[in-house]
């Protein structure tokens, strides 16, 4: 008899542990999921598994908390908010050479912001979707249409598109505020393309 209570004892231990492992599991999915947004499912899809995406996920924030952000001063926001304005400027006069320069400065905001330099592009994008879920799509959409406007292949819509798609990412980036207040964007900067 003492046998058999042991041996309920031991399963009905098992079954719990079992449980606590799901939930634990599913939790962490639903934080990963609200906490990368569109980024989650897009980490699922190249990387094949659930489990290989929220591995990477992980990864890819604790690589990022090990970083230095910082806000940027009101000085350096409204440097960089002129210089944005300028780009833009010079967009509508002559496109060509303009994706280059919006690339070349939000690579100089990321710097000043306290990611890490870098040519690669997956990486940086990487990095970006931590604190930035909502518009690293925009980042790659961005840099994707620079890639091909180098080759010749953009007309001046899809440069247009492209600027656009550089400044979500941009307004996200300008703010003076930690890391966290992701998806503060500043009044100046909803100006049209």
């Amino acid at each position: 008899m003492e046998t058999d209570l042991l041996i309920l004892a031991l399963v009905i231990l098992a079954l719990v542990a079992v449980a606590l492992f799901f939930q634990q599991r599913q939790s962490r999915t639903h934080r990963l999921q609200r906490d990368f947004g569109p980024e989650y499912g897009r980490a699922v899809r190249a990387m094949g598994s659930r489990d290989k995406a929220e591995a990477e996920l992980l990864a890819r924030r604790k690589r990022v908390q090990q970083f230095k952000l910082v806000p940027l001063s009101p000085e350096d926001a409204h440097r960089f908010t002129q210089a944005w304005r300028a780009l833009q400027a010079r967009f509508v006069d002559s496109p060509r050479g303009v994706l280059g320069e919006a690339d070349a400065l939000v690579r100089e905001l990321m710097d000043k912001r306290g990611y890490p330099a870098g040519d690669d592009f997956e990486r940086r994008a990487a990095d970006i979707s931590v604190h930035h879920p909502g518009v690293v799509e925009h980042y790659r959409a961005a840099h994707e249409l620079t890639e091909r406007e180098r080759s010749g292949e953009v007309d001046t819509e899809g440069m247009r598109q492209a600027v656009i798609h550089y400044r979500a990412l941009f307004a996200d980036l300008l703010q003076t505020q930690g890391p966290r207040e992701a998806g503060h964007h500043h009044p100046e900067m909803r100006t049209s393309a």
